[in-house]
């Protein structure tokens, strides 16, 4: 855990999170349909191949949205740029400090 973040940008992760979760959906799913799709694999294979794929993203995706604290909220959303969830002009709308904490986790 971390520091809880401010109010307004506990506020912008609230409104922000379906959208973002809608992205890791559709990102997830066309991961499976071109699993399903090749046809290098036998059926098994791409059955096994999904079902790594889908247990990966499960983890991914419990890391970013899985019981949503202001105390747990950097660490999401520090997972939800790791995965390119945000835009840029989304990450914007955080506060400096917000921004910074981020920049340092990441890297950038």
């Amino acid at each position: 855990m971390g520091p809880d973040i401010n109010e307004s940008d506990w506020k912008a992760m609230r409104k922000l999170t379906p959208v973002a979760l809608d992205r890791f959906c559709q990102r997830i799913l066309a991961e499976v349909a071109s699993i399903s799709a090749d046809g290098t694999m036998s059926p098994h294979q791409r059955y096994l191949a999904i079902h790594e794929q889908i247990q990966k993203r499960d983890r991914d995706m419990a890391n970013a949205f899985n019981d949503a604290r202001r105390s747990t909220a950097i660490v999401q959303l520090a997972c939800l740029r790791r995965h390119e969830l945000i835009t840029d002009a989304e990450f914007a709308e955080f506060s400096p400090e917000t921004r910074e904490i981020l920049g340092r986790l990441l890297g950038d």
